[in-house]
């Protein structure tokens, strides 16, 4: 078994990462959370919020700056590794990240979409490895619920 044949240790990863997850978020609406199809697992969107309260209101390139945007995609993607953590027991459940979609709310004149996304890409990359690393869209939108300035979605490749 070569290494990219092992299983992924992310549960490991996040330790050293000195990184505990939060509780993961409930839902806003009329839905679930997450729901798992054959080997893959499709989350709900995923906000900034922590401990309960919503973070980071507002436009990227207005009222807040690129790393608000890289530190709100963070936060939106450790609610995403809360969500998976709880729907599959173990993070080490997971093969690779298949698909993160990003939607920001930015300012009109705004073009750093990518550099923001990264808040999210890298943590990801960071606890489950730079090779299982997932494709990407990221889109500037109006708004987002709760006037919060990013939201993901996130599809995981899993195993039994």
């Amino acid at each position: 078994m070569n290494y990219s044949e092992k299983a992924i240790d992310a549960e490991q990863r996040l330790k050293g990462l000195q990184i505990d997850l939060p509780a993961p978020p409930k839902p806003l609406g009329a839905y679930v959370e997450s729901v798992q199809s054959g080997e893959l697992l499709f989350l709900s969107g995923t906000l900034p919020i922590e401990n309960g309260a919503s973070r980071f209101y507002g436009r990227i390139g207005d009222n807040l700056t690129i790393d608000d945007g890289r530190n709100a995609a963070r936060l939106a993607v450790l609610n995403a590794l809360a969500l998976a953590k709880a729907h599959l027991k173990s993070l080490n459940r997971v093969k690779r990240v298949i698909r993160l979609g990003v939607s920001l709310v930015t300012a009109e004149s705004f073009r750093e979409h990518p550099k923001v996304a990264d808040g999210a890409s890298e943590l990801l990359a960071a606890v489950f490895g730079p090779d299982k690393v997932s494709t990407r869209l990221v889109l500037g939108v109006h708004s987002l619920p709760l006037g919060l300035c990013v939201e993901l979605e996130v599809i995981f490749e899993i195993t039994d």
